[in-house]
């Protein structure tokens, strides 16, 4: 029996330390799946998801299993993330897709920045979809909470590797400011839904501001309501740059464009896009689980063992007793080895969306279908991501030829809470 395998980052599992404490990495579809199993493994709330608790206290995706507001909060908002409630936010978000495609369209073969032009696409549909608010930013100036957004995971991202004096002496300022502006965003969309009663809509940030936990009878307080405006806004942060990637890998895979658009073509007909139609696209979707597998737009989440199904007293075994880790170690899920794994995907890198459609997909491992989380703690607005996501790509094939603005550009990333391409630029114009 091996206490861990390897200090090296590769194969299926390995560690490394960091200011004297072990971090374990999960690297292999099958382990990734063991680690999954909710009846001995939980979501591990530290590092940087701890470390984001000032930006959003009381908000599920941070919260400790002990704490009681995480079921307060999803009884209440839960019923609006449903496939059926999300499918009436479909019309906005094609609205949203649109728009963007339109500027594009105009913009005569400009050089933009693709992870940009999303993020405002991202934010605009966000905001119009669950706070029914239009920012118009998409043609005009940038939501000023992408980049506070951005800032704040960045350095949440960053501060286990630091001393606390060092946090405090040299990066609080600049991360309590950006934690301010973000929740100026959030409140900004709750005194302009409060100070126009016109607005109709069953949306929700109505039902965080009206609706009551159906066991305990509390609703959220302001302050409350607000940690949630801003979880939701991060965790649909990770949207644009999956589409960058997308973006990415259709430019440099061209076959795969025009099978894509024989099955648009052929499925619309030259009608509008409807909900409907989606589940009628089939490659596009593989184009989008494609994506996910190598992009790993969000690189990983953490499991640690459930306290109570394991001895305190006695190291935990994974892989049948292959190998050993302490009882309150937490494991970080990489998905850029899970994702990649020889013994599941064939030529792993790459970029083959059949393997993500109908029976090929479905014949795969659970541990390689994890991209969206696990268990009770998974992504809370999927549904609604998985719509954002097929409805954009769908769009762009649509109505807009592309091309890289540097023929010769290599992937980069940068990667905080997500993983996005670096100076990766595109042309638009009309599709011929």
């Amino acid at each position: 029996m091996e206490e861990i395998c390897s200090t090296e980052p590769t194969g299926e599992i390995f560690r490394i330390t960091v200011l004297g404490k072990q971090i374990v990495f999960i690297g292999g579809v099958a382990l990734c799946e063991e680690v999954c199993d909710e009846k001995r493994f939980r979501k591990y709330v530290g590092g940087p998801v701890k470390e984001i608790r000032p930006a959003t206290p009381t908000a599920m995706f941070n919260a400790f299993d002990s704490e009681a507001h995480w079921g307060q909060h999803h009884r209440i908002m839960a019923p609006l993330v449903t496939p059926s409630a999300v499918s009436s936010l479909f019309a906005d978000v094609l609205t949203c897709a649109s728009e963007l495609t339109a500027k594009w369209r105009a913009s005569d073969g400009k050089p933009v920045s693709a992870i940009d032009e999303l993020n405002r696409l991202d934010q605009e549909s966000t905001t119009l979809c669950f706070y029914g608010r239009k920012l118009n930013n998409i043609t005009n100036a940038p939501s000023p909470m992408i980049a506070a957004m951005n800032g704040t995971t960045a350095e949440a991202m960053k501060r286990p590797s630091r001393p606390h004096f060092v946090n405090q002496l040299f990066y609080q300022s600049k991360f309590s400011r950006n934690i301010a502006k973000a929740r100026k965003y959030a409140s900004d969309c709750l005194n302009y839904r409060k100070a126009h009663s016109e607005i109709d809509r069953k949306d929700m940030l109505h039902t965080l501001m009206n609706a009551k936990d159906p066991e305990t009878g509390k609703s959220l307080d302001r302050e409350q309501i607000i940690d949630e405006m801003i979880s939701l806004a991060i965790g649909s942060s990770t949207a644009p740059c999956i589409i960058s990637h997308v973006l990415y890998h259709l430019l440099k895979n061209p076959e795969c464009i025009r099978q894509a658009r024989e099955e648009i073509d052929a499925v619309l007909d030259n009608s509008e896009l409807t909900h409907e139609s989606l589940d009628r696209l089939p490659y596009c979707g593989g184009i989008v689980r494609e994506s996910l597998r190598l992009s790993a737009a969000m690189p990983a989440y953490t499991r640690e063992p459930r306290p109570e199904t394991n001895d305190s007293n006695r190291p935990v075994l994974l892989a049948g007793g292959k190998y050993e880790i302490p009882p309150n170690q937490a494991m970080v899920i990489v998905f850029h080895g899970v994702n990649r794994d020889p013994t599941v995907f064939e030529d792993p890198e790459a970029f083959i969306p059949e393997r993500m459609v109908g029976e090929r997909y479905e014949s795969l491992p659970e541990g390689a279908k994890k991209i969206f989380g696990n268990g009770k703690r998974v992504c809370f607005g999927r549904h609604y991501a998985w719509m954002w996501l097929v409805t954009t790509v769908v769009t762009i094939l649509k109505d807009v030829d592309l091309e890289m603005a540097d023929p010769t550009y290599i992937l980069k990333h940068q990667g905080w809470f997500n993983l996005r391409p670096v100076d990766f630029e595109i042309k638009a114009k009309s599709r011929a």
